[in-house]
């Protein structure tokens, strides 16, 4: 879909949510921000979803992440949907605000909209997307799921994990990587100065081309 993307500046929109009139950069603040949508209310994966979130909330706080949902009902259907979330998944508590979008404008700033779902009344509603934001307010990582599909939010955790490592030092993280795991220094960095970067030492995977560029370090 065209629209906003990985590098551009998420939108400084001003939002009715479940927590009350917010800004989104003054929401966001000095830290990182999930920004996910839903197509609806009351349906059954964006309850799952939800639910689950909540019950990583702690996670995210550890991480700086704030948290902010979308759909495109209103507040007072938001409200009551949150009973059915926390009653389908004991002991979590939705303590993150979850924006309202009755007229779909919000959706389409953010590029969260469906290209094939509809409502019952043939309205676009919000695709299952999620925004990762930078401190700098730009977007990071955006994943679109169809509406059939739920999210994995150990996959999120994960990948906030490497986006903020790769923040933090001059390293990527490689294919399936995991907290913890060594990752690769990046390729702008020469072999003196990953010396003195990573304390910790390089290992370098020796290649048929004997080109030096794979190298994990531990951070």
């Amino acid at each position: 879909m065209p629209g906003l993307t990985i590098g551009d500046t998420i939108p400084n929109l001003e939002a009715q949510t479940t927590h009350g009139n917010i800004i989104l950069h003054d929401y966001i603040g000095d830290g990182w921000a999930i920004i996910f949508s839903h197509p609806g209310d009351f349906t059954p994966v964006c309850t799952t979803e939800l639910g689950k979130i909540a019950a990583y909330a702690q996670e995210f706080d550890k991480r700086g992440v704030k948290l902010v949902g979308l759909s495109c009902d209103d507040l007072n259907s938001h409200k009551e949907w949150i009973k059915d979330i926390e009653a389908y998944t004991p002991g979590a508590k939705v303590r993150y605000p979850i924006i309202a979008d009755p007229n779909r404008e919000l959706m389409k700033q953010l590029n969260m909209v469906d290209p094939e779902e509809k409502d019952s009344s043939g309205n676009q509603v919000p695709s299952r997307a999620l925004h990762i934001v930078g401190p700098d307010k730009k977007v990071k990582l955006s994943f679109l799921y169809p509406a059939t599909t739920g999210r994995n939010m150990d996959e999120v955790l994960r990948v906030v994990d490497s986006l903020q490592k790769a923040s933090k030092h001059k390293v990527a993280t490689p294919v399936n990587w995991k907290p913890g795991e060594p990752v690769v220094v990046s390729p702008t960095v020469s072999t003196e100065q990953a010396n003195t970067m990573f304390p910790g030492g390089i290992n370098t995977v020796h290649l048929p081309s004997n080109k030096d560029y794979l190298r994990f370090t531990k951070v």
